[in-house]
């Protein structure tokens, strides 16, 4: 009876099904416009910070041009620009001026490191000049002797370390070093990749600390591209992730997720030796006293043997280089007196001028660092020991009656403590 009086009833129902399938289709399809919209900007970002930051291509072009003209020569250019042995792999850049890559040379894997701009002098908040690539390679000029050449280094030396060790032992090693193909003289091209490379802070202390154990070894070089060996892990925290997957992460849940990812806490604590003995290694060596004005767990790395290796040394500078530059800078507070993250002096307010003194010692900044990572899973037995001696480390301060005292003391207390507890481990 009720279908012959309300015949429509039957009509209006599928109409409503028809009516909300299509605003469901057409929800979805916004939905799928707006992912594919989204995903597509979010490629054409990350595609145009690759292409801006890593400049690899251009690189080997700059290199392999000034090489195959005769303007350079080095241990490396032959295998890169012609025997094409030495490969440029995953880009590590982070600046487009300072271009590195995973390398494979040969059967060796290694890391290539290529500067695309001139080295910047130690300014404060500015960014190199544009790279000059006529006066990059100008120095030394047709006709230098190797005895001059020995006087231009030495005169380098001189005035970024001071006079302090055995400069004349270091100029040779900077010869024998350029003496890329071994034929035991230093050719023009050689000489004038030997000076590029020179004017880099991270080359000069990788040359000055090639015998200590935390330094990765030089591989070689072809104009101011230089070739190092490879470690495996290259930051003391977290895990690598895709990054559209980074993208979406909070950074304080990513903090969360580096602890989890860390090795077991005796080798952690091997690691921490090993930057610890770094500092040792800087601080008033042969060659005066150098400081870590970046210290950043993405600049330290280690390997299969949980050794510290330095990852990036850019921002490590001669102390006495740094106070000169910084002796004269003009300030209004001591916001101004900061070089990198780390290196930090004090304004005079009388003067209107940074003072020269850095307030904290590397140690200090070291431990700093380690402080979370060496206290996360940290045997109880020495926690409370361990929490103590980090905490007097981080408050050294550089102008302390004593510091020097203080600071050897503390470090040695610091390595004391964590080398008997992993002693007896096959971590140690």
């Amino acid at each position: 009876m009720a279908r012959r009086l309300f015949p429509g009833a039957w009509l209006r129902k599928p109409h409503s099904a028809q009516v909300r399938l299509s605003y469901v289709r057409i929800k979805y399809l916004f939905i799928s416009w707006l992912v594919v919209f989204v995903g597509s900007w979010i490629m054409y970002v990350q595609y145009s910070t690759y292409t801006e930051l890593c400049r690899g291509h251009d690189c080997r072009k700059i290199i392999c041009d000034k090489y195959k003209t005769g303007v350079i020569d080095g241990s490396a250019c032959s295998s890169l620009c012609a025997k094409e042995t030495l490969y440029f792999g995953k880009c590590l850049s982070t600046k487009p001026n300072n271009q590195i890559y995973l390398g494979i040379w040969g059967n060796l894997q290694s890391v290539i490191k290529c500067q695309m701009e001139e080295a910047a002098q130690l300014d404060f908040g500015t960014d190199p000049e544009p790279r000059k690539e006529i006066v990059l390679f100008d120095k030394p000029t047709r006709g230098t002797t190797v005895e001059k050449f020995k006087e231009m280094v030495y005169g380098l030396f001189k005035a970024k370390l001071g006079e302090q060790g055995n400069l004349s032992e270091l100029v040779n090693l900077i010869l024998s070093f350029a003496d890329g193909n071994k034929d035991g003289r230093v050719s023009l091209p050689e000489a004038k990749s030997a000076w590029a490379l020179l004017q880099l802070e991270e080359f000069l202390l990788m040359v000055i600390l090639q015998d200590k154990e935390h330094t990765p070894k030089l591989m070689g070089f072809c104009g101011d591209l230089y070739v190092t060996e490879r470690v495996e892990y290259t930051s003391l925290y977290g895990i690598s992730l895709p990054w559209m997957i980074e993208l979406l992460i909070p950074s304080g849940f990513r903090r969360s997720m580096d602890q989890w990812f860390t090795p077991s806490w005796p080798r952690k604590a091997k690691i921490a030796i090993g930057l610890l003995e770094f500092v040792e290694d800087i601080f008033h060596g042969p060659y005066g006293n150098f400081l870590m004005c970046d210290t950043s767990a993405k600049n330290l790395g280690y390997n299969d043997k949980y050794d510290l290796k330095m990852m990036d040394m850019r921002k490590i500078v001669p102390e006495i280089n740094l106070k000169e530059i910084i002796k004269d800078r003009q300030c209004d507070s001591d916001l101004d007196c900061v070089y990198g993250t780390d290196c930090r002096t004090l304004c005079d307010q009388s003067k209107m001028r940074c003072t020269t003194e850095v307030i904290q010692p590397n140690l200090a900044k070291a431990c700093q660092l380690l402080k979370d990572y060496l206290l996360r899973g940290a045997p109880s037995d020495i926690h409370e020991e361990l929490e103590k001696q980090l905490y007097l480390c981080i408050a050294l301060k550089v102008t302390a009656n004593q510091m020097e005292m203080e600071h050897s003391l503390i470090l040695n207390n610091l390595k004391t403590l964590l080398w008997k507890k992993i002693s007896h481990t096959n971590d140690s």
